[in-house]
């Protein structure tokens, strides 16, 4: 275990000493640092991205539980603190003796997103930065039980940033909530669910290019899509690393596991019916 604890060590530095060192000396771009949190940048006016996010959420309340979706997305600057993304996903099941589930073994186009996000305060400006996000989507694979579905959903977010010590560390909070509607194909039956919660990530720079820190994010389920019956909660935690790994193109890591959870009803110490026991996020983009 010694050995291989210093091994990762030596890579680490390894891979943090062949960063470029003139990335990142403008100060944070906010906008692609975090996993599975926003900032508050939404690029420059006419700036174009191509971007991949890999996505993995593996546990459930037992047996055995794999779902990887894969997205790939266009993202555009036309005016000035306005973005658009749009977006298509693949996804991968691996569902085999989980409780309440279906077993499934399948890999399947998911459906399309849209995104749009406006920056209302830029921190250069304002004490912080503050930005709307919306996500309209559609799906044709539920993306927990991977049954076919014809399911919309919208997500709402509200992105804060601000740098805690200029130029070497940068916090971000995000409140969200996410009304779905799902009819499921099989049966003709109409579901109603929602997700409300709040996140906070830091990240600090350890050298130009090279970000490290942590993020964690409090979830709660709910049955409708208002915010009445709550079906579940948890608490997510893990590390996330930026990498800026040319003028051009950049790479973010993120983990998180699930540290605390309850399902609605039960004194349990962890939400695995609602939610996953890990998540992993991989995004790579490049500009055009």
């Amino acid at each position: 275990m010694a050995t291989r604890a210093k091994t990762f060590q030596m890579a680490v530095v390894s891979l943090v000493t062949l960063l470029p060192a003139c990335a990142g000396a403008d100060g944070f771009d906010t906008e692609h640092i975090f996993g599975f949190m926003i900032g508050a940048d939404v690029g420059s006016l006419g700036e174009r991205e191509f971007q991949t996010d890999t996505t993995g959420r593996f546990g459930r309340n037992g047996g055995t539980y794999r779902a990887i979706g894969q997205e790939f997305e266009l993202e555009f600057v036309p005016v000035q603190n306005f973005r658009i993304e749009l977006g298509t996903t693949f996804a991968s099941h691996l569902i085999s003796g989980v409780p309440g589930l279906d077993d499934q073994r399948r890999l399947s186009w998911q459906g399309a997103s849209v995104d749009f996000r406006y920056r209302f305060l830029d921190r250069e400006n304002a004490p912080f930065g503050l930005t709307f996000a919306t996500e309209l989507h559609g799906h044709r694979v539920d993306e927990t039980t991977a049954e076919a579905v014809r399911s919309f959903g919208t997500e709402f977010r509200l992105a804060f940033d601000r740098e805690l010590v200029p130029d070497r560390i940068i916090a971000a909070f995000n409140l969200l909530y996410e009304p779905e509607w799902t009819r499921v194909v099989s049966s003709g039956v109409t579901e109603k669910d929602a997700t409300a919660g709040a996140a906070l990530g830091v990240l600090a720079q350890v050298r130009p290019g090279f970000l490290l820190g942590g993020e964690a994010r409090y979830l709660r389920k709910y049955e409708g899509i208002g915010l009445e019956e709550l079906s579940g909660q948890a608490l997510f935690v893990g590390p996330t690393a930026y990498f800026q790994l040319s003028k051009r193109s950049r790479l973010t890591a993120s983990y998180s596991i699930q540290a605390w959870g309850r399902p609605a009803g039960t004194t349990a110490g962890l939400d695995l019916v609602n939610f996953d026991r890990h998540q992993a996020r991989l995004i790579f983009g490049v500009n055009f």
